[in-house]
């Protein structure tokens, strides 16, 4: 009776788990491509605002945010006079209009960042509304930001997942 109960316990176990996908997931297809956005209204007026850049690869994601400051808040060898940039990778869902990412910040190179440095390490996380505009131009609207991201869709790509 013991053996029949251990076995049993063992494969319900085993049928209950599944293997991790060894593919990486295809993403939103409308989302593949490289996204900017190129300016923000009152952008002229706004002491302190960020541009963004987005690299949709199958569920991957690139991020660059390009800040820009009339204030010096910090050192100048990380402010450079006003002008800098931050950069993050990793992976993105999408359900219904709203769109998770979490990854990390990274260096220029996207490769992963350490707690030196200037600005941000660690993880990133935002979420956002997704709002198509057309099929060259779609609207992200974070819940931690009240200005809108309108991005333009600068370079199309297609989806080839690859083995993790």
């Amino acid at each position: 009776m013991q053996k029949a109960f251990t076995f049993l316990l063992l494969a319900l176990t085993l049928a209950s788990c599944s293997l991790n996908p060894s593919f990486q997931g295809k993403g939103e297809a409308s989302l593949q491509g490289e996204w900017k956005q190129d300016t923000i209204a009152m952008q002229n007026q706004l002491l302190n605002y960020s541009l963004y850049e987005f690299k949709f690869s199958c569920d991957s994601v690139y991020g660059t945010i390009r800040s820009f400051s009339k204030v010096n808040n910090g050192y100048d060898t990380c402010m450079n006079a006003g002008k800098w940039a931050e950069y993050f990778r990793g992976t993105y869902e999408q359900k219904n209009d709203t769109m998770r990412i979490k990854g990390n910040f990274c260096n220029a190179d996207f490769s992963l960042k350490g707690p030196e440095g200037c600005f941000r390490s660690g993880v990133y996380q935002d979420v956002f509304k997704v709002s198509r505009q057309g099929d060259s131009l779609v609207q992200l609207s974070s819940t931690s930001n009240v200005i809108p991201l309108n991005l333009r869709l600068t370079h199309k790509l297609v989806c080839n997942p690859k083995p993790l």
